[in-house]
């Protein structure tokens, strides 16, 4: 029988508007226009993609954001009709991602600032209950796009592990780069931090080590001890570096149509299995398997979580 919850994960971070063009093979000399044959607009952000992750697989959730006041501003909060009657509003532009993919499935983005840049911690807790319900999570992500959030994270991470949440970052990549006055930013807050979700290449330039694993284990020291570290390493699935010691799950071939998102699709998948209570190797299959059926469709497809707890039940 399928196990239910009680508890709710909260998603806090960079929900914004994503323009996807591609595909892009060269990009265009200075002053010319070229015409790419396909264009998507739909809501986005690290936050905003795991969020409506989320809405598909039914799983209890809060986006946890702020707004702008311009054109993009209602199309946006229309798609988190659950979430977005509590996000504060700010005259300003809304922010806006322009994705361009390329043949070989990788892409580039160009974004502007908007309001993701002036949501504070205020904004961020007083959406969120004044004492966790246990089994409760938030999410972080966006970190270094959200600005103002950002300056706040040492207080904001102790806020939130003095009301009882357990807390989640996806830093995703710095836009000035990862160089060491950053990187000790980020290590004064981390013992706050349950988990921590990166990539291959963020988890290198988090750690500054000299192997993914060397890194991974340097960033799991420095965690609560109640998580560990997540390294999301694509189509060679997924890596669990914690205090028990470290777990891997292989992801199984698919064929790629859309990778934008595919990260966060994995932090809803991993995130809901500990909602549900499931083991932490469980949970870095539902990561995988969320993120591969995301992957591989169009319009974009996520299995509800009833069905990841059947096939693995099964399994």
């Amino acid at each position: 029988m399928p196990n239910t919850t009680s508890s709710t994960l909260y998603v806090v971070g960079n929900i914004n508007v994503d323009l996807i063009m591609g595909t892009l093979s060269d990009w265009p000399q200075r002053g010319t226009e070229v015409m790419l044959q396909h264009s998507e607009l739909r809501p986005g952000g690290s936050a905003g993609n795991c969020a409506l992750a989320l809405e598909a697989m039914q799983v209890p959730h809060r986006a946890i954001a702020n707004q702008g006041d311009d054109g993009f501003s209602h199309w946006l909060a229309s798609h988190f009709p659950h979430s977005a009657a509590h996000w504060p509003r700010y005259r300003c532009e809304t922010s806006l991602t322009v994705g361009v993919t390329h043949p070989d499935n990788e892409r580039s983005f160009i974004s502007n600032f908007g309001h993701i840049t002036q949501m504070t911690a205020a904004d961020v807790l007083n959406q969120l209950p004044a004492q966790a319900v246990p089994g409760d999570i938030v999410l972080l992500c966006g970190t270094f796009l959200c600005l103002e959030l950002y300056q706040a994270y040492p207080a904001l991470l102790a806020a939130l592990q003095q009301r009882g949440f357990a807390v989640a970052v996806d830093t995703g990549w710095p836009p000035t780069g990862w160089h060491d006055e950053l990187r000790q930013q980020v290590h004064r807050w981390l013992a706050d931090c349950d988990w921590l979700l990166l990539n291959e290449v963020e988890t290198l330039g988090l750690a500054n080590g000299a192997s993914v694993e060397q890194s991974a284990v340097q960033l799991a020291a420095r965690l609560s001890g109640r998580g560990g570290c997540v390294v999301k390493s694509g189509a060679d699935g997924a890596r669990l570096w914690s205090a028990t010691g470290t777990l891997h799950v292989a992801a199984q071939p698919v064929t790629v149509v859309d990778t934008i998102g595919a990260g966060d699709s994995f932090n809803a998948g991993f995130l809901a299995a500990l909602l549900y209570r499931q083991p932490t190797q469980t949970a870095l299959r539902w990561g995988i398997d969320v993120a591969s059926l995301a992957i591989s469709s169009s319009p974009r497809r996520y299995p509800g979580w009833q069905q990841l707890q059947l096939s693995h039940e099964v399994r």
